[in-house]
């Protein structure tokens, strides 16, 4: 079979929508908002050149839909009409090229160090501290739940007037949506908390506002975790995750996207190697700590790096374990992310029946072209699992920070621009 002719570049439907091929852009933060929350030119000059690459679809960063879910600096917004003219530019410029593109709604809950990220508080399902950060949120109000949820409903209507062609709702990784899925993170007596049905209220609110305001056929799909790796801890195992995503395919999500893990995890979500990662973290959040966390941060941030090189070993597909469960158990279509890079993992994990697309972050990262090259069968940046663009989130626009992947992709876009120029 010829690259060409592979089951990655066929197209798959999601709700209403098609999209011409099954690898996809997965989320990762940009870094590159106004300091209130704007999209901006290099939002544009991150994505353009994945759009050009011929990716079927874009997951955008997180956004907040509410202020008080903001997670780093110079994060993207949707909090308010005034951003939707430069949500909109983004949007227009990627769909020239024929690629669609969804935002990812987001609110950070625990998972923030309040002073790093510009707010006065941390708030939550209940007030468990992050024993990754040292943050201790507020417990939410219902009134408070109440007005989250309809932002979350405002943020998605924005989201629609801007052009995106459909919005994802963050509920893995140990955000909001998470922390009240999961009875580690909530304690709550009333009616958000306790029994399955409780715990997944938050949710469930979200996404009935969210589609009351955008109808019925506009694409909305979830992004969850197949284990919140949280050992000893009350975490949510893949059965009930499951369970969570039946009930959602219930209630007319279009899409499920698995991923794993919680900031209390470590590292399961990326894997690979961390010295870069570590290194570069001393310079951002680590900086707003407690000072016995700082300080215990840079004296073994080296030792740590070793440990979760251990613990963390890099391989494409490594949530695919979850994804085959999820995929067993749902009709809508599962999107499995997790180190994937080759297309014959990728072919393979589809061809298999193990999920019916594959989402990438730092592949992308490393070689915006990716898509282009892996349907071509040439070549192009391939990451090494560095994860030094992990360690720079908040701090800096989200790139290639590996030296070598970083020359070889500068030069890269390089010679497409004169190629471009040259054609003309």
């Amino acid at each position: 079979m010829s690259p060409n002719e592979s089951i990655l570049f066929t197209p798959l439907a999601i709700g209403k929508l098609s999209i011409a091929g099954r690898i996809i852009k997965t989320a990762t933060s940009e870094t590159r908002a106004t300091a209130d929350g704007f999209a901006t030119q290099q939002h544009i000059d991150f994505y353009l050149p994945m759009a050009k690459g011929g990716v079927s679809l874009i997951i955008t960063g997180n956004v907040y839909p509410s202020r008080d879910g903001k997670s780093t600096p110079l994060q993207m917004g949707v909090d308010d009409d005034s951003k939707i003219t430069a949500l909109k530019q983004l949007v227009d410029s990627v769909h020239v090229h024929g690629t669609k593109i969804f935002a990812q709604l987001n609110h950070s809950g625990r998972q923030v160090i309040p002073s790093f990220a510009g707010l006065p508080e941390a708030v939550s399902a209940s007030s468990v501290k992050d024993l990754s950060t040292g943050t201790r949120p507020r417990a939410l109000t219902v009134a408070e739940i109440e007005r989250i949820v309809q932002r979350f409903a405002d943020g998605a209507a924005r989201c629609k007037q801007a052009g995106f062609d459909g919005v994802q709702i963050h509920a893995g990784h140990g955000y909001l949506v998470n922390q009240f899925l999961t009875p580690y993170t909530n304690h709550r007596t009333d009616d958000y908390g306790g029994s399955f049905e409780n715990r997944l209220r938050f949710l469930r609110d979200l996404y009935r506002a969210m589609r009351a305001r955008v109808g019925k056929d506009y694409p909305m799909i979830i992004k969850l975790n197949g284990s919140d790796y949280l050992p000893l801890r009350p975490g949510l195992k893949t059965p009930e995750l499951v369970q969570i995503a039946k009930a959602m395919e219930h209630e007319g999500i279009d899409a499920v996207e698995v991923s794993v893990g919680q900031y209390e995890s470590g590292f399961p979500m990326v894997r690979g190697a961390f010295a870069r990662c570590l290194s570069h973290m001393r310079s951002g959040g680590v900086r707003h700590l407690a000072l016995w966390r700082k300080i215990a941060f840079n004296l073994f941030w080296p030792l740590m790096a070793v440990v979760f090189n251990l613990l963390f070993k890099g391989r494409e597909g490594f949530n695919l374990h979850y994804a085959r469960q999820f995929k067993q158990a749902l009709s809508i279509p599962v999107i499995c992310v997790g180190g994937f890079l080759g297309r014959e993992a990728m072919q393979a994990a589809i061809e298999q029946g193990l999920c019916d697309a594959v989402s990438v972050g730092r592949g992308f990262i490393a070689d915006p072209l990716l898509y282009r090259h892996l349907h071509d069968g040439t070549s192009g940046p391939r990451c090494v699992d560095c994860n030094a663009c992990v360690g720079l989130i908040g701090t800096q626009p989200v790139d290639c920070y590996h030296p070598r992947i970083r020359a070889e992709k500068d030069a890269m876009l390089a010679a497409e621009r004169k190629s471009i120029v040259r054609h003309a």
